[in-house]
């Protein structure tokens, strides 16, 4: 039976070029692609079990992290992270005009964020509307002269516009994390440990009472950040990542014990290894 992979479609995405890549690193038999409309969709996928894992993306060098990749985390703790992948952004504006007759600039919200100097500069009459995906962008733009999109030359490669400029992008060194996620949880193994938790009590000293735990145990946290809960104005996820070595082996797991009591909620999205792709 193949591996069915569910990411963020149409084809031509980033997200499939990470999907294809961790399907190659994880040496899956004949995986199958399935192409998803919006992020949410994607992790549904993987949680109601209509594909085998999920790649989604979660985090961005620029615009830090992808809000709705870390929603569907927290809101499906028996999701596990099995590897990571960051995959060099090189945004292009495509279109079947030239670059004096656009209007309208199609993207997705965040590749839309990431050039928006970009666009400031080159196009700043341009409306800017947002879309499901880079590819999908591409697609709505063939055969209009007015509008052009923002996406990769692998997208172009299926539409075949013309290139009005590349790369785009406001920061050169632009890159994106991807996460391949699936129902089983994840052998404690890896250089990266991922976990979320909410607080007991909104009172003084409470998240440094539970990050002193992680200094206490000598990890290093390489990445923090907070989602609020939906639930009041005030109440906060935090969302951790941590470095591990062989010298503080074990120590994740500690850790999730010593957290527990000062947690409501606590989900450990499992430790695993991170690759990284060069830049065409």
């Amino acid at each position: 039976m193949p591996t069915q992979v569910a990411y963020l479609g149409p084809e031509g995405t980033y997200a499939e070029k990470a999907a294809v890549a961790l399907a190659r690193l994880e040496k899956m038999e004949n995986p199958k692609f399935v192409p998803c409309v919006g992020l949410r969709s994607v992790i549904e996928h993987a949680a109601k079990k209509l594909c085998d894992v999920a790649v989604v993306p979660i985090e961005n060098s620029v615009e830090g992290g992808v809000t709705t990749s870390l929603d569907g985390l927290w809101s499906h703790p028996d999701l596990f992270i099995r590897r990571a992948l960051i995959l060099p952004i090189r945004h292009c504006l495509l279109s079947s005009g030239s670059i004096n007759e656009i209007s309208e600039v199609l993207s997705h919200p965040q590749a839309l964020a990431q050039c928006s100097g970009w666009l400031n500069k080159n196009l700043p009459n341009a409306l800017q509307l947002p879309t499901n995906s880079t590819a999908e962008a591409v697609k709505m733009v063939r055969n209009s002269k007015f509008r052009a999109a923002i996406g990769s030359k692998c997208a172009n490669n299926l539409i075949d516009l013309q290139e009005l400029a590349y790369p785009i992008n406001d920061i050169q060194g632009n890159r994106t994390r991807f996460v391949l996620l699936q129902r089983e949880e994840v052998e404690q193994n890896g250089h990266i440990a991922s976990l979320a938790f909410s607080l007991r009590a909104n009172e003084p000293g409470a998240l440094l009472k539970a990050l002193s735990q992680i200094a206490y145990l000598g990890l290093n946290m390489s990445r923090i950040e907070s989602r609020p809960s939906k639930r009041e104005l005030g109440e906060y996820i935090f969302f951790i990542d941590l470095e591990l070595s062989n010298s503080v082996a074990g120590a994740h797991k500690k850790l999730m014990k010593r957290l527990k009591p000062l947690c409501e909620h606590l989900v450990h999205f499992g430790a695993y290894p991170s690759s990284e792709i060069e830049a065409d």
